[in-house]
């Protein structure tokens, strides 16, 4: 399980495409102080698991899965990536809960200034991931931990403040780029639940 919090920015150093799936490996410092192989790691929100190490990257396979969801398919060498490792017992849950579990892909608006180093984010999300989206409610964008500030039709924005604008990707978007989004998993439980409930009902 994952907060929304991103540690580090990590570069990557190459993405290796394969018949199934694909090869990344990601430069990085601070994730690596206790990452292990067999860890998990946060790529922008996708939840990955390290197998190869060495002094200054990890490597993580991915799967046709993980590519077809996410955007870490269009990652290229250079690109930065959003790293988060998993929470422990001990943390404080600072952002929301993320099993970095990426639900689908949103594309990329506008990210405009506000005023005192403080930014308006807009991003298009699919019509598919609409009813897990409320106004004030948690979403996780390139696995960063935000809050819904407006919802119109199909366009999500949340604000984003200077500490966050500085610790991750955001100022590397472009119009039009993919970005990852996960949704509140209570959102998807009671969804459930309610569907469980109406079936009862109707029997």
């Amino acid at each position: 399980m994952f907060t929304g919090i991103v540690e580090e920015l990590g570069t990557v150093a190459e993405l290796v495409k394969q018949t199934a799936g694909a090869r990344l490996r990601v430069r990085c410092t601070r994730v690596l102080e206790d990452l292990k192989q067999g860890s998990s790691i946060a790529v922008n929100g996708v939840c990955l698991t390290a197998v190869r190490l060495d002094a200054h990257s990890f490597s993580a396979d991915l799967a046709p899965e993980t590519l077809r969801r996410s955007n870490l398919g269009d990652l290229t060498a250079g690109s930065r990536v959003n790293l988060e490792r998993p929470l422990l017992p001990t943390d404080r849950l600072s952002g929301h809960i993320v099993q970095g579990h990426v639900d689908g892909t949103g594309e990329f608006l506008s990210l405009e200034p506000v005023g005192d180093e403080n930014w308006w984010l807009k991003i298009r999300v699919p019509v598919e991931l609409d009813r897990y989206l409320v106004y004030k409610g948690s979403i996780a964008i390139d696995g960063i931990s935000l809050t819904i500030a407006s919802l119109d039709g199909d366009v999500l924005s949340v604000t984003i403040i200077p500490h966050t604008y500085e610790v991750t990707t955001l100022g590397t978007y472009k119009q039009g780029g993919r970005v990852n989004l996960e949704c509140d998993v209570l959102a998807k439980h009671v969804e459930k639940l309610l569907e469980s409930v109406e079936y009862t009902g109707k029997g």
